[in-house]
């Protein structure tokens, strides 16, 4: 198993050792093949607080294929965890509020009940939490986790399972399995645990795999080994994974598909590899631009003003504009008082921008 680190994305505006990092899959105007397997139309997720509803999620759409990546990007509280945790159903509907529609291979999860969510969790879609050491539990042996996930959705008995646990935590590249099934979380290194959250999340071939930042604090070449890892299994089980995470290094690395969020909402959605090369939002460009290069000298980082607004009291208009720095390129005062839709601006691509001629804009933009 590849154990190379993932290169850096560049800082400038068409970052070309991103971009060659990702295969060539399909060309902007095909439609992605695979069946779909998660349909998210209109989603919007609050939650009550003392200072007013949280508006974590709002007016979300898009798809998961089978066989295919797709990475949902965007800085802490952008809405990409709250919006996959709904997938599976993890929010307390005591305490939140959850609208839209999340069609998962077929069956509505919006007002869907507890035995319904339970019968889809790890057998049609699973997810592998940010933080492994927490999402397995601390009193029970590794292979008994994961035979007990396997346990709930086969009719098989507890010898069949525990060498289905065997079978999974040799799978996903930890030596010695039969001793290490006997052995608890705390046991583990961080990689190791990371690669048993895989073989929990994947023991019953589900069709989607939702992987929350699988590789944070890891080191690169670990980090490296967990995404080789992730990429083999798709192509064995062929399922659809969706890729949670800030770092665009891994976008590059492992992604067909890219949604950027910002305050809960989509605001760039296309092809891996014309989002890094051609960014059409003010967002998607600006964080490039945040990123260290590789191959250019600089003594300052680029950053983006500012800070993410309260998801409380979202700005007027677009919620990036109070940040922009294309704001004046839009004529009147658009930005600071009309919400933008989400529109194609290309074939194969949407953005929610007032500009007129984003490529052009943030070409000069880059450029300056």
């Amino acid at each position: 198993m590849s154990a190379q680190p993932v290169p850096p994305v560049p800082s400038s505006a068409v970052p070309q050792d991103a971009v060659a990092a990702i295969p060539e899959r399909n060309v902007v105007d095909q439609a992605p093949k695979g069946e779909v397997v998660l349909k998210i139309t209109d989603l919007c997720v609050r939650f009550p607080s003392d200072e007013g509803p949280v508006n974590a999620v709002q007016d979300l759409t898009y798809e998961a294929r089978l066989g295919r990546t797709l990475a949902i990007v965007g800085e802490s509280g952008s809405g990409k965890s709250v919006s996959s945790m709904a997938v599976l159903g993890l929010h307390n509907p005591k305490r939140s509020s959850i609208t839209g529609s999340i069609l998962l291979d077929g069956t509505e999860i919006v007002g869907a009940d507890e035995a319904t969510l339970r019968k889809l969790r790890s057998n049609t879609a699973a997810m592998i939490f940010q933080d492994p050491l927490s999402a397995l539990h601390p009193f029970y042996k590794v292979g008994n986790q994961i035979a007990e996930a396997y346990l709930a959705h086969n009719s098989v008995s507890k010898d069949v399972a525990r060498k289905r646990a065997v079978e999974m935590l040799e799978l996903v590249g930890i030596p010695n399995p039969q001793r290490r099934a006997k052995q608890f979380p705390h046991e583990f290194s961080g990689g190791m645990r990371q690669r048993a959250m895989i073989a929990l999340g994947l023991v019953n071939n589900p069709k989607l795999l939702i992987a929350d930042e699988p590789t944070t604090a890891l080191d690169v070449t670990v980090q490296a080994q967990i995404l080789d890892l992730v990429k083999s299994l798709q192509r064995e089980f062929g399922s659809a994974v969706i890729l949670i995470t800030h770092d665009l290094g891994v976008v590059a690395e492992v992604s067909d598909d890219i949604l950027v969020m910002y305050a809960g909402r989509a605001v760039e959605r296309g092809l891996a590899k014309d989002v890094l090369a051609r960014p059409q939002h003010p967002y998607t460009h600006a964080l490039l631009q945040s990123l260290p290069s590789a191959s250019e000298d600089s003594d300052q980082l680029q950053t983006i003003k500012g800070t993410p607004p309260s998801l409380v009291n979202l700005p007027s208009g677009c919620s990036f504009h109070p940040r922009c720095t294309a704001r004046d390129r839009v004529p009147g005062d658009a930005c600071a008082t009309a919400l933008p839709d989400l529109r194609v601006s290309s074939p194969g691509r949407q953005i929610r921008c007032h500009l007129a001629n984003p490529e052009q804009v943030l070409a000069q933009e880059g450029a300056s």
